[in-house]
């Protein structure tokens, strides 16, 4: 078989080439000290490779998250701070108040808590660095806290808390909602007591305080299913006690109906959870028989405040009528029915007489959970409507479309702004001289101090969870850290090469590329007249 001349030189550039190209690719090797350039110097490598710079790259991302929650966090622990120093400094207003006897002095501490007051709604719409509320969860656009016409604070943002991701299976929260914070506070104060008999001998000279409960399992499982009890006084020294069936339970309690209102601490009535503290002015009579003709036969009903409710018209609305006078009307339809995030009133879009109930945050693809129609009222009765249990008085006749919001606060928990705010109503209330009003002064001071410890325990818990978390990312960060030190090494000896493997593999390619530049040289020269 012949080789043509063309054949033989296209055979030797190629040749050529592969060896030219196989001494760059040495040449970069030993310069770079990189073995794997590309996917076909080693196609196993370069997927672990391509694996492990994809773990790499999310590595640098939770590092990144991580420093972020560090920051976020660091900001709210300061910020916590301050709340909690701002409670506790009106937990001292409140006792210090206790020991004042004018109304001018209660009012100038009533401007010292109404400070408060406004910097504890400050510090609780604090924002962080990028200009989002800090304690509003995911909606970091709203204010978490804002204050309602009749001076409560409502919490505006959601429950949802927002986190971020800092390993493959560890997500850490970033920050903490206004629910977490302060709106889990226990209150102490929701009990009341009302004076009922002889009505009209109600001249203050025995009173019973609003109560404070001492036990939340005991309040839970006993009292609130025994209420209203009915005290009635035998004497200047005994009370007998029976709950709503009208059993008496007087055996059950400490102290089994004695007290002694001239020793202080003796005056008391722990009811299944609640502490009743008694008080009687006996200044202007003589004990034994007038004092017990004094306080003999008064009775007294002790029982749970009532849910609250606040209402408001949407400004929308065509029509100027209210919902007013809230109330419970069936306490099983307000408990299986009535969301804690408030419900929507709608009135019908056809028929202003109609109206259906939806659970806040509303959207139009929202289902109702309640309906019904007006019920007329004979005057001067209004007419009513009634929603999860919760009835309304109409101030007017409502229009078609026409929305409402109402919102719930209930007595088993309450925030410190509420209690702050209702403190400084309570200081700015004249009492010098006026039956009884010490007693509700007192009953407010004890409510303040009571409410304003739990927020701040509740503020600790918060401050707790915080370190924990820290703690947390300290300990991933570093197993962050040595999970990246692992990667680096094994991506080094995937793809580096050995440097003294690089310098001969590179005088080897020089060498054959050297042998194929001769070989072709001679081979070329030759010719047929060479062999004669």
């Amino acid at each position: 078989m012949r080789i043509s001349t063309q054949q033989y030189y296209d055979t030797s550039a190629v040749k050529y080439q592969d060896n030219y190209s196989s001494v760059v690719k040495a040449q970069q090797q030993a310069s770079s000290g990189v073995r794997v350039q590309t996917a076909a110097d080693d196609p196993v490598a370069a997927q672990r490779l391509l694996m492990l710079q994809q773990q790499k790259d999310m590595l640098a991302q939770y590092s990144g998250n991580i420093t972020s929650i560090q920051n976020t966090l660091t900001n709210e622990e300061s910020v916590l701070d301050a709340i909690n120093t701002t409670i506790q400094a009106g937990s001292q207003l409140a006792l210090r108040a206790g020991g004042v006897t004018s109304d001018a002095d209660r009012k100038s501490i009533s401007v010292e808590v109404g400070a408060l007051e406004n910097q504890l709604l400050g510090l609780l719409n604090s924002k962080d660095a990028a200009g989002n509320y800090l304690f509003s969860g995911s909606k970091t656009d709203t204010p978490p806290y804002s204050r309602n016409n009749d001076g409560t604070y409502s919490y505006q943002g959601d429950e949802n808390e927002l986190s971020l991701q800092v390993s493959e299976t560890l997500n850490v929260r970033t920050s903490d909602t206004g629910k977490t914070i302060l709106e889990g506070a226990v209150n102490g104060s929701r009990t009341q007591s009302t004076y009922t008999t002889p009505s009209s001998v109600d001249d203050h000279k025995v009173a019973i305080s609003a109560g404070l409960v001492t036990s939340g399992i005991d309040y839970t499982k006993q009292f609130a299913d025994g209420q209203p009890y009915k005290v009635t006084f035998t004497s200047s020294t005994q009370y007998v006690v029976t709950d709503k069936d009208n059993n008496n339970i007087t055996s059950q309690l400490p102290g089994n109906g004695t007290f002694d209102s001239t020793k202080e601490g003796s005056a008391s009535i722990n009811v299944r959870g609640v502490k009743f503290d008694i008080t009687v002015d006996l200044t202007d009579v003589a004990t034994g028989p007038d004092a017990d003709a004094l306080v003999s036969g008064r009775e007294f009903t002790l029982a749970a405040k009532p849910d609250a409710f606040n209402t408001s018209r949407t400004a929308s609305n065509t029509s100027a009528t209210q919902l007013t006078n809230a109330h419970i009307s069936s306490a099983a339809d307000y408990s299986s029915t009535f969301p804690n995030s408030g419900v929507l009133i709608k009135f019908d879009d056809l028929d202003p007489t109609a109206y259906k109930v939806y659970a806040q945050p509303y959207t139009p693809n929202s289902k109702p959970i309640d309906n019904g129609v007006i019920v007329p009222g004979t005057a001067p009765a209004k007419d009513t409507i009634t929603a999860a249990g919760v009835t309304f008085d109409l101030s007017g006749t409502p229009n078609v479309g026409d929305q409402f919001s109402v919102g719930n606060t209930t007595q088993k928990t309450q925030n410190a702004l509420d209690t702050l705010s209702q403190l400084r109503h309570a200081l700015e209330q004249p009492a010098d001289g006026i039956p009884g009003a010490r007693v509700k002064l007192q009953d407010a001071l004890n409510a303040a101090v009571s409410n304003l410890t739990s927020s701040a325990d509740q503020v600790d818990n918060v401050r707790g969870s915080i370190g924990a978390r820290q703690n947390a990312l300290t300990v991933q960060s570093s197993e962050n850290t040595s999970v990246g030190l692992a990667n680096k090494s094994t991506m080094s000896d995937l793809a580096n090469i050995d440097m003294g493997e690089a310098a001969i593999n590179l005088t080897l390619q020089q060498t054959m590329l050297e042998a194929s530049q001769l070989a072709f040289v001679k081979v070329s020269q030759l010719s047929l007249f060479n062999k004669m």
